[in-house]
C-alpha cells in the first residue's frame, strides 16, 4: 500500500495514530503517544493563537517566554526528523514565539490534526 493510499481526503479529520503519524513518519510507534502529549504540553505553554495561512500552512503563536522558544526549536526540530514532509520555521522575538508550520498535499489532513489540537488549547 503506497502512502497517498492510507492518508484520508482532505477535510475529513482521522483520529489516533492515521492523524499524527502517516506511514512516512519513522517515529517508532511506541513513542507516539508521548510526542503527541509534548504537542499538547507546548499548545499548554501559553499558546496565543492557532491560524491556518493557507490550506497546506499553519502559524502557531506563543507569548515571549524564553524556555517556550527553546522548547519550540527543540520538539520541531525532532519532528522533522522522523516526518520529513513537516517543514517548520521558527521566530522569536520581544512580541512573541512564531512557529510556521507547512506540509506537502498528501499530508494536509496531518496538518488537520495539529491545527485541531492546537485549536483546542489556545488562549489557555
Amino acid at each position: 500500500m503506497n502512502d497517498q493510499a492510507r492518508v484520508p481526503e482532505p477535510g475529513t479529520l482521522p483520529t489516533g495514530d492515521e492523524a499524527w503519524a502517516p506511514a512516512t513518519c519513522t517515529l517508532p510507534t511506541a513513542e507516539r503517544p508521548p510526542r503527541v502529549a509534548e504537542w499538547d504540553a507546548l499548545f499548554a505553554r501559553r499558546l496565543r493563537s492557532a491560524a491556518r495561512t493557507g490550506p497546506l500552512a499553519l502559524r502557531l503563536e506563543w507569548e515571549p517566554l524564553p524556555e517556550t522558544a527553546e522548547k519550540v526549536r527543540e520538539l520541531a526540530d525532532r519532528e522533522r526528523g522522523c516526518c520529513s514532509f513537516f517543514s517548520f520555521d521558527t521566530t522569536a522575538d520581544a512580541d512573541g514565539i512564531v512557529l510556521d508550520v507547512t506540509v506537502d498535499a498528501p499530508h494536509a489532513v496531518v496538518l488537520d490534526a495539529l491545527a485541531a489540537r492546537a485549536a483546542g488549547r489556545e488562549g489557555r
